[in-house]
């Protein structure tokens, strides 16, 4: 039997509108009453995540979610810390020179203190408005250096975005744990970090072996959770890359592709 559910939510748990079916909510009910762990792994803040995670009765002593794409892993409902591995105000500096650099723009979201970013586009609004976080204008060097920042993000139109991926130095990839999460955005946390390593740490701490774990998602820094797991997954309306690594390719997120996830492996099992 399947013991861990991990999922995505942009793509994957939500649908477009960023509903949650009837269907999917009634699926994750029996899977967690068949005593599966079903966690969200997500590039939110937990700011993003907390309002589903009451919306899906995931807030107990026994739920848990990653956020910030596996950089920082707690208990729902005591906040305890499972793991942390945070960036810093002095990494806002470095990286805030190569997006002058390669002509993008960044943001960076603090535990403490929100969002904040050089300049504020539909880009940069999206994501506050997605984290349910306040929005700063400010530049990253006036960012205290210990300040713990959960990731930072270069955001910007997917073409600007593009070229400047290709023009990002190599060494960059040595520093930094950098995923690509949406034709938009670029996502920079801990080089230790992606959502393969929270959710191993996270089975690690509660002694589930990785063939007893699902992970499902769509975009590319879903791949290394799904490379992890037992069983890995891709939506219907993944990129043809997350396609390629699955084991198991369900239907798209408009069309309940969690839940029926949940019903073909969880509760058929």
């Amino acid at each position: 039997m399947y013991k861990l559910i991990a999922m995505d939510m942009d793509g994957t748990l939500l649908k477009d509108d960023k509903s949650i079916s009837e269907r999917t909510k009634n699926a994750i009910k029996k899977a967690k009453a068949k005593g599966a762990k079903v966690v969200l792994a997500s590039g939110r803040s937990i700011d993003g995540i907390y309002g589903y995670l009451k919306d899906l009765d995931l807030i107990s002593d026994g739920d848990y979610v990653l956020s910030y794409n596996g950089a920082l892993i707690q208990n729902t409902e005591t906040k305890e810390i499972i793991n942390f591995k945070a960036l810093s105000g002095k990494d806002g500096k470095i990286l805030r020179k190569v997006s002058k650099d390669v002509g993008v723009n960044i943001l960076g979201i603090s535990l403490k203190n929100g969002l904040f970013t050089p300049k504020n586009t539909r880009y940069t609004q999206q994501v506050a408005d997605r984290n349910c976080l306040k929005l700063t204008v400010k530049e990253l060097d006036e960012v205290d250096e210990d300040d713990e920042i959960g990731k930072f993000m270069m955001i910007d139109e997917p073409e600007v975005l593009n070229k400047a991926i290709e023009l990002l130095p190599k060494e960059l990839y040595e520093q930094y744990s950098i995923l690509r999460s949406n034709v938009a955005f670029l996502e920079f946390v801990h080089k230790d970090c992606n959502k393969g390593a929270g959710v191993k740490a996270l089975a690690d701490y509660l002694a589930i072996d990785k063939s007893e774990v699902i992970c499902v998602g769509d975009e590319g820094n879903d791949k290394h959770m799904i490379e992890f797991a037992g069983l890995g997954v891709a939506m219907g309306n993944a990129t043809e890359e997350i396609k390629s690594i699955a084991q198991y390719v369900t239907l798209s997120n408009e069309e309940d592709g969690v839940a029926h996830l949940i019903e073909k492996f969880i509760l058929e099992d």
